[in-house]
């Protein structure tokens, strides 16, 4: 069984990237240039820690090895 919502998500996501020819720098740039005009109309954004905080969901997972 097959969820809608991801089904959506994936296909626009699939679409953005087809926007740019599948080109991560392109997509990057589109971001940061989205970001700076946002920034630019007053939109405040806010920026991640520097680094994980112990005991969250933001920490980084181990793994182990043999």
């Amino acid at each position: 069984m097959r969820d809608e919502i991801i089904d959506e998500v994936c296909a626009t996501k699939e679409a953005l990237a087809a926007q740019f020819g599948f080109d991560v720098r392109r997509i990057f740039e589109d971001i940061k240039r989205s970001e700076a005009q946002s920034e630019a109309e007053g939109w405040q954004h806010v920026k991640p820690p520097a680094s994980p905080m112990p005991n969250s969901s933001l920490q980084r997972t181990r793994f182990a090895r043999r």
